[in-house]
């Protein structure tokens, strides 16, 4: 399409006063106001929010740009679809010359490849440069490295159709970036942000390991691994702060400079105790916290060195991340690699890494993708709100006679019984946050202040208190890892905090008298989703010694979540279930497996793999109201092992929808065939059957084969949908 008038008109007033505009004098903000703001709103951008979207789905977030360390703490631009990041733009002045400073380029190349973004942009209106920001940046890196275009205002009419293409609103939301990412292979050796944030923390846990295990010598092996595992997630914690802006820039830097580095940090740790009270930093007995304080990892002995290493690793200029913009889902993706690991104590205190047995055997970890956790938490939890208000799900309801809450059933509750990293939860935690901001905000945010505040720019967004209360009242997780469930409850507190300044948290602390974020030790819990107390009834089980017991570590339901087991059940269970095949399982959980054969009708079918057992385990723990949503391989469907699940399946007409991918691959590097099973705890006459024959297509629009299917017609026979 031929370019706009408006554009034509801003390129002739650009040329008629060139030099006025290339002075020192001419400032940034006029820049973006005369002719940056234009310019997209030529490609279809609301860019002055004209149409009043709300925070969470503006087309254009203008950045406040913050100087901190000597440089800026946030991109000019971030653009949005669907309340998603798709690309930031840096904004210079035209005095600046884009096409050879290092600086705007390397600027803008890290907040993007931090944010996982493709694309990004660095413009002055005289000159456009693109960058592909797949490619790791370094400091020394030439302003042309990884740069894919450029052309100045004097091509904007030639080249409109290019740019529109690529950066047109439109384009966008037809998925012009994920088809550049599709046809653009990313150039060799290019590392994205968590293959080179794993590589960076499992470095430290060898370092860290080396180190606790000569120096602690009477540490445990599982001890050892508690102690390193801790000592990373404190460190990365207090660092995602600084970058937002909660803690001073540079305090854990400055522990550095000096000796007794680990020492200087527990005084840090304990600080963030009594600022956060959040279980990363509990170090004393307080009434009606569940879990028991951490009495002795501030007393371990630590070398500076391999501290002085760490942090210095997670500073500007040594360090490529941003964690001003660094999603907590990617955060999520690199530790669900990094617990794939364990460390083993040899001989003389000799330290090795080694894979888990269950990851050894399945071949690896494979983290579920943001579209597909946002598409099952969509048609889940999102299909429980339907027309139900704020107090209906927060388990209070108004008598229209008494106008006074009246006790309901329970807040809705949202499981993930094999949570991992917390990717499920962080992904239905996001999204009742922003639909009871929208709630909120469409009723009237007026009659809602004690929950909504209004930031600057005039955006309504939640208090602490109730996303905090939001947090407690819905998201509940459980995995056998006890290090899963530290970076889950890691991962939601962060999110928690997002939007939260310095002023913000100290003002809580001494006007409220409230620490910045919740006690989770009573919504996600260690144990055995699969296993209850009930192993124990076979004599033969009591005799177990204590590392068997603990690597069981069976988990009662009624106990860990008493009020919403009495009240029927949760109301979404939702997930990616391990996949391992019983085969692999009897090398080194032989007790569990004969377990399951006895106790699931899922199990009771040949050489089961373990994913079907969590389907007929999910149906079990929803209420009579309640729905699942599993990625999980569809090999049950024809398999023998799968007669059992689909005969429960079929027998209470439970399907509600199935995504099919056929031979797709949705992991990365695995070979493994999946769907999304999405079943209800009632039965349904028909449920939805979606067959993908193109990925892509349909993570961009959403456009698959879609029909209805008679819940009748299917029984415990081999499945064939197509």
């Amino acid at each position: 399409m031929p370019a706009p008038a408006s554009i034509l008109e801003l390129v002739e007033r650009f040329e008629r006063n060139r030099e006025q505009y290339r002075t020192a004098t001419y400032n940034e903000t006029q820049t973006r106001r005369e002719f940056i703001d234009p310019l997209f709103a030529a490609l279809g951008w609301d860019v002055a929010n004209t149409g009043g979207a709300t925070e969470a789905f503006k087309d254009v977030i203008h950045e406040d740009a913050i100087k901190i360390g000597g440089y800026t703490k946030a991109p000019d631009y971030c653009f949005l679809t669907g309340g998603v990041r798709r690309f930031f733009v840096e904004a210079k002045k035209p005095s600046v010359n884009v096409r050879d400073d290092l600086g705007p380029a390397f600027q803008v190349r890290r907040y993007a490849w931090s944010a996982k973004l493709p694309l990004s942009i660095v413009t002055d209106f005289e000159e456009w440069a693109v960058y592909d920001c797949r490619v790791q940046p370094a400091k020394t890196d030439a302003a042309a490295v990884a740069r894919v275009h450029y052309f100045t205002y004097r091509d904007y009419a030639e080249r409109w159709d290019e740019i529109a293409a690529l950066f047109s609103r439109d384009a966008v939301l037809a998925g012009s970036l994920d088809q550049y990412l599709d046809t653009h292979r990313a150039p060799k050796g290019t590392a994205t942000v968590d293959a080179a944030f794993l590589r960076e923390i499992e470095a430290w846990r060898e370092l860290l390991a080396d180190n606790i295990a000569a120096w602690n010598k009477t540490l445990t092996q599982r001890e050892l691994n508690t102690a390193v595992q801790t000592t990373i997630d404190r460190i990365v914690f207090l660092r995602i702060c600084e970058d937002r802006g909660i803690e001073d820039y540079g305090r854990l830097l400055a522990l550095t400079n000096s000796g007794g580095v680990y020492g200087r940090l527990g005084g840090l740790f304990q600080q963030a105790d009594e600022r956060y009270n959040s279980g990363l930093f509990h170090f004393h007995a307080e009434k009606g916290r569940d879990d028991a304080p951490d009495e002795w990892t501030l007393a371990l002995h630590i070398d500076d060195e391999p501290l002085r290493h760490i942090i210095k690793r997670l500073y500007y200029p040594d360090s490529p991340y941003e964690f001003a913009v660094m999603p907590i889902e990617i955060l999520g993706q690199v530790y669900e690699q990094f617990l794939g690991k364990v460390i083993k104590v040899g001989a003389e205190r000799t330290v090795t890494v080694e894979d888990k047995p269950e990851v050894r055997k399945a071949g690896g970890v494979y983290y579920t993708p943001t579209y597909i956790v946002d598409y099952i938490v969509r048609h889940t939890v999102g299909a429980l709100l339907v027309d139900k208000t704020p107090a209906e799900i927060s388990g209070t309801v108004s008598s229209k006679r008494t106008k006074t809450a009246q006790p309901a059933v329970h807040p809705l509750a949202v499981l993930d019984p094999a949570c991992g990293s917390g990717s499920f939860l962080i992904g239905a935690y996001q999204f009742l946050l922003d639909w009871y901001r929208a709630w909120y905000v469409a009723d009237g945010p007026t009659k809602h202040q004690a929950v909504l505040f209004q930031a600057a720019g005039g955006e309504w967004r939640l208090t602490t208190a109730e996303r905090k209360r939001i947090l407690l009242a819905h998201i509940y997780g459980v995995d056998i890892d006890a290090q899963a469930v530290e970076v889950t409850k890691l991962s939601l507190l962060l999110k928690v905090l997002e939007g939260e300044t310095g002023e913000s948290l100290t003002r809580q602390l001494t006007l409220l008298h409230q620490r910045a974020l919740p006690d989770l030790s009573h919504n996600i819990k260690c144990g055995n989703s699969l296993i209850g107390a009930d192993f124990y009834a076979n004599a033969q089980m009591t005799m177990l010694d204590a590392e068997e017991v603990y690597r069981i570590n069976t988990f009662d339901w009624a106990d860990g979540f008493p009020a919403i087991m009495a009240a029927g059940g949760f109301d979404a269970v939702i997930g990616n279930p391990p996949y391992i095949r019983i085969q692999a399982l009897k090398e080194w959980a032989p007790l569990e497996v004969e377990f399951y054969k006895q106790r699931y009708v899922s199990a009771s079918k040949g050489n089961y793999d373990i994913y079907v057992v969590f389907i007929e385990r999910a149906l079990q723990l929803l209420n009579e109201n309640g729905r699942s949503g599993y990625i999980l391989p569809h090999k049950f469907f024809n398999a023998q092992y799968g007669q059992g699940v689909r005969e429960i399946i079929a027998h209470g007409e439970h399907l509600q929808g199935v995504v099919y991918f056929g031979d797709q691959q949705i992991f990365t590097g695995a070979t493994t065939y999946t769907c999304l099973l999405f079943l209800d705890k009632n039965s349904s006459p028909k449920f939805t059957f979606i067959k993908v024959d193109d990925l892509l297509e349909w993570r961009t629009t959403g456009e698959a084969a879609t029909g209805e299917i008679a819940s009748s017609l299917v029984t415990n026979d081999n499945w064939n949908f197509n």
